[in-house]
């Protein structure tokens, strides 16, 4: 790789290039399992797993998907909240030969089938309340045959496992269920009890589909981005590389972020077991009481995280005399942070907040700011060793354009998704002569510092959830009271944008807010559902009857400044 202005600027002791390690991430489960048998790797509620505690189940797990079928190329499902289940699943599938599909929990009966009929599911685990919920009446429209049913109490020890269920199901929707008998369908705790720990012997080829991270969205939409072995592990040690200092075998890095979203699979699961730490697990990252006693009370050193979640804790009642001081070091992604929110985080820490870059089809990680050069508020830094970036013209993706111009930003390296699953033309369309097109459009400094400054497309980014205006017209345009439904994001303090859909109604119809909202909710995950609702006469549309998103982007952007 040719010398760029960026690696002036990286810290001494990162170099632009990697010798990287030909691991995939099972073995290097198994490595660290060696090094740190002893020391905790998971903290779950008041529970912890070693990581001799941690490799043994992900090893019985293994071979018990053997005994269910299960070889190298079957596709299987994970769609669990943060749980000790949702690591040891996921590595264990990965030790079986498997590429796994990491899903929503949010996501509605539609949502679910969609993307397990598009990338062949024969496998599932799931929580026992969302089989209960969700899944057993869909069972016939999904491809999916067996299913591990995993219990947040199950983990948890005595007399915590027992009572937790009582409290479980009170909450609403409730978060526990009894599972009866049935063909299929195996407890996630029982099973792994039950088998030896005799891991089938797979040979892990690097260039071949670890994980189909799917891009958001449903039929038409969704898209499942290839990532290799190579990807996942390299990405890994590209993010490692950037933080020097690590104190392998004792760090503790904080895992709210999803893991079922590319950002928290990376940077705080596979990451955090690359370098030996403890991973906080956080089901839900909304709750601020529980985000902030994990951070204070687990000793966290390592915070990946978005910009609400550091706004959380800047504004949690009492803040200033809980101990958060044992946090080091940020990634912070999926949406520009604030300055006062960043200041005020690292008063309060100490710590220091990096703001990145990355997208599903870059495993993710592309640009972050050094974590002990200098730092560019407002930027995504500069690419991580490997990694080559540049602006070019929108039109046509071919001529670079000069620093300071906006274009679209396009990025190469080792992370760089394989393509999307089954659909070629897009991956024909996306990855161009090696090149990711990423669709966002952004800028570059002098200094090799990027900066995001919009999207191609009209992808919404609420909160680091991608929702695409599509789905929601469609499903706003299949009620029967509704002619034509246009959905934009608009700026939202909290989530960085929020979804707001203006609606026409058809003729002699009358229907309210709170109607299409609920109608909404049946037929979305939560995020995707419109916080806002205007009702117009007519959309705003071109001479070829497009509808015009820009204008109404535009008016609500006159009305909103």
């Amino acid at each position: 790789m040719q010398e760029r202005p960026w690696h002036r600027h990286y810290d001494s002791s990162v170099p632009a290039q990697l010798d990287y390690e030909e691991l995939a991430l099972p073995e290097i489960l198994d490595r660290q399992a060696k090094r740190f048998a002893d020391r905790p790797a998971i903290h779950f509620l008041k529970t912890t797993l070693t990581y001799a505690q941690l490799s043994a189940d992900v090893d019985r797990l293994a071979t018990a998907l053997g005994a269910l079928g299960v070889r190298s190329g079957t596709r299987v499902a994970i769609q669990l909240p943060n749980l000790p289940q949702t690591v040891i699943a996921f590595y264990a599938a990965l030790k079986a030969g498997a590429q796994v599909v990491m899903t929503n929990p949010l996501y509605t009966p539609r949502e679910i089938e969609h993307q397990w009929k598009d990338s062949g599911v024969e496998l599932a685990f799931v929580t026992d309340y969302l089989f209960d919920q969700k899944l057993r009446a869909a069972r016939g429209d999904l491809p999916a045959k067996q299913y591990i049913v995993a219990s947040i109490p199950e983990y948890l020890g005595f007399p915590l496992n027992w009572l937790a269920p009582f409290k479980l199901k009170k909450k609403e929707p409730p978060l526990w269920a009894k599972v009866p008998n049935e063909p299929g369908v195996h407890r996630f705790r029982k099973l792994v009890k039950a088998t030896a720990p005799n891991p089938p012997a797979v040979a892990h080829d690097l260039d071949e589909v670890a994980v189909l991270q799917y891009t958001g969205g449903t039929t038409g939409v969704s898209k499942g981005a290839m990532l290799t072995h190579r990807n996942l592990s390299f990405n890994v040690q590209q993010v490692h590389s950037w933080f020097p200092d690590m104190d392998e075998g004792n760090e503790v890095v904080l895992a709210a972020l999803p893991l079922f979203h590319v950002f928290g699979l990376t940077v705080a699961m596979n990451w955090g077991i690359y370098c030996g730490g403890a991973l906080a697990l956080l089901p839900d990252p909304r709750d601020v009481k529980a985000l902030v006693e994990c951070v204070s009370g687990r000793r966290v050193t390592i915070f990946p995280g978005v910009p609400a979640m550091f706004n959380a804790l800047n504004n949690y009642a009492g803040i200033e005399s809980v101990d958060v001081s044992s946090v080091k070091s940020c990634f912070s992604g999926s949406a520009p942070i604030p300055v006062d929110v960043l200041e005020r985080f690292e008063k309060l820490t100490g710590a220091r907040i990096l703001e990145g870059f990355g997208m599903s089809e870059s495993s993710p990680v592309t640009h972050v700011n050094p974590l002990g050069g200098v730092r560019k508020v407002g930027t995504v830094g500069v690419p991580v060793p490997d990694t080559d970036a540049k602006v070019v013209d929108v039109d046509e993706g071919t001529r670079e354009l000069a620093v300071g111009e906006e274009g679209e930003l396009i990025i190469r390296g080792p992370q760089v998704m394989k393509g999307y699953w089954e659909k070629p033309g897009e991956t024909a369309e996306t990855l161009r002569d090696g090149w990711l097109h990423t669709g966002d459009l952004a800028s570059v400094d002098e200094d090799g510092y990027f900066k995001i400054v919009g999207r191609k497309k009209d992808m919404i980014n609420a909160g680091g959830y991608k929702i695409f205006p599509d789905e929601v017209d469609s499903v706003l345009m299949a009620h029967e009271g509704i002619l034509e439904a246009a959905t934009i994001g608009v700026p939202d303090p909290r989530r960085g944008e929020t979804v707001k859909s203006f609606i026409v109604l058809q003729p002699g119809k009358d229907l309210g807010t709170d109607a299409i909202v609920e109608y909404c909710r049946e037929r979305l995950a939560p995020y995707k559902v419109p916080r806002e609702i205007e009702f117009l006469d007519e959309l705003p549309k071109s001479t070829v009857l497009k509808v015009l998103r820009r204008e109404l982007r535009d008016r609500e952007l006159a009305k909103r400044t």
